[in-house]
């Protein structure tokens, strides 16, 4: 697949990063709001190594603070769930959830001070305090991100997984990050729904977890895109390349696909929250989806995207004639790709494709195969010029020869006595009566051969 050399280069890549393209938004000026969402019901009192659940998840959280308190345009926000009514048998409070501290700056303390007071009392409303936790964000034009920490699956017979995906389809959140502290094996699937989820068998992982959660909410990593050849070699470049949020398709990133001054795919400061469809726009585009970038390493994305030229040309023609459009589609398939003009050259992704030339009269040439790296010369003859005059202007047309079959080129403009086309090389017959005839006995029928780059008169 790759040889020595450039897997040695994949090893220097881990440390070594340039980047030069367009970012929409750039991290470094896009406000960054973190809600923690605590669940504070009656099972976080259950001992979780050498204390109860929540005195760790709240020495944890707590310690994670300061240095969150220092980041610029970074706002924190707190929600707790199961902390207000006493669960009782046979009866629970799916409404148990509350924002305690919104958001703002410099509110270290303030989460301090709850989560330092907090009872853990209730049921577990997951659902509930996502669909809530839609408004406890002033806008959705930050970096909204939760950080769900919980030992519960839910319990109010919701779905906090349609949820979750509402909220990120209206572009209200990022994909949640879900932290599963002491969770049963059984259940931890139908948290891992909800978001990237995280699971932290012991207060030692959960510490680890948490700070990495965090480092990934807030910071970009390196990735480096591969624009695979059909043998998978990464040396397809200067493809324009879209990065699209997955979940709400906004553009994320745009930017020219380019190797560096060592000949190497150039490296990318890509955001590691999101869950990316990556599109190269060849023709056709080349699509990757569900892509996600891990925080805290170099990752490489490779995406097979390997083209041919197709190389369309008009014998003997000059570049001063009118230019001829070629329709271009992917066998068999009734899109068009593209127009390309005859006497130009255009890569596009291997495979087979249907040309339809829009000279008179069409010219469809099926099954054109574009191979790796080639160049596929497609030839057409150069029209020649049919001179059509009549002594008055009046209803007809012309037809190419085909055995006994006549096949309909193009009509004659019944607004004028002179008609001039260019058509391709072959017999044809014009078919056409006096515009003021009113008998069919008036009828006028001639052949004509056209040759290529010469002019013939008929008159009629």
């Amino acid at each position: 697949m790759f040889n020595i050399q450039y897997s040695t280069f994949l090893l220097l890549a881990l440390v070594i990063s340039t980047s030069a393209f367009s970012q929409k938004p750039e991290l470094a000026k896009e406000k960054t709001r973190i809600l923690f969402v605590m669940d504070a019901s009656n099972s976080m009192n259950a001992f979780w190594g050498n204390e109860p659940r929540i005195n760790a998840a709240r020495r944890v959280l707590l310690e994670s603070l300061p240095p969150l308190e220092d980041v610029p345009n970074v706002e924190l926000a707190l929600r707790i769930y199961g902390h207000q009514t006493r669960i009782e048998p046979g009866k629970q409070d799916c409404d148990d959830t509350k924002l305690e501290v919104p958001f703002g700056k410099h509110n270290g303390k303030a989460i301090r001070d709850k989560m330092n007071a907090v009872q853990c009392l209730g049921t577990t409303p997951i659902a509930r305090s996502l669909e809530k936790a839609a408004s406890d964000f002033p806008d959705n034009k930050s970096r909204n991100i939760i950080i769900l920490i919980t030992d519960g699956i839910e319990a109010c017979d919701e779905d906090p997984c349609a949820v979750s995906r509402a909220l990120q389809a209206k572009g209200i959140i990022l994909k949640p990050f879900v932290i599963g502290i002491g969770i049963e094996e059984a259940n931890k699937y139908s948290l891992k729904c909800v978001g990237n989820y995280y699971d932290a068998g012991t207060p030692e992982m959960f510490d680890r977890v948490l700070k990495v959660v965090i480092d990934q909410a807030l910071n970009s990593t390196t990735t480096q895109l591969l624009l695979l050849t059909d043998d998978s070699k990464p040396t397809e470049t200067d493809v324009p390349v879209t990065f699209y949020d997955q979940n709400t398709g906004e553009d994320r990133y745009d930017f020219v696909h380019t190797m560096n001054l060592r000949g190497e795919p150039d490296t990318l400061s890509i955001d590691p929250v999101f869950t990316y469809r990556i599109v190269a726009h060849t023709v056709p585009p080349s699509v990757k989806e569900n892509v996600t970038i891990e925080v805290g390493q170099h990752n490489v994305v490779a995406l097979v995207a390997g083209q041919g030229r197709l190389e369309l040309k008009i014998e003997g023609a000059v570049t001063a004639e009118f230019p001829v459009a070629c329709i271009v589609r992917k066998q068999g398939e009734p899109a068009t790709l593209n127009a390309q003009p005859m006497n130009s050259s255009q890569l596009y992704r291997t495979g087979a494709y249907d040309l339809e030339v829009l000279t008179l009269p069409r010219l469809y040439i099926p099954g054109v195969v574009i191979k790796q790296s080639g160049v596929t010369p497609v030839s057409i003859p150069r029209s020649g010029v049919l001179n059509v005059v009549a002594n008055v202007a009046g209803p007809g047309a012309i037809f190419q020869k085909e055995g006994n079959e006549l096949k309909w080129v193009v009509d004659l403009d019944t607004r004028t006595a002179r008609n001039q086309f260019k058509l391709l090389p072959g017999d044809y017959r014009v078919i056409y009566r006096p515009g003021g005839a009113r008998e069919t006995a008036f009828s006028i029928v001639k052949e004509v051969t056209v040759v290529s780059g010469r002019a013939v008169n008929i008159e009629l």
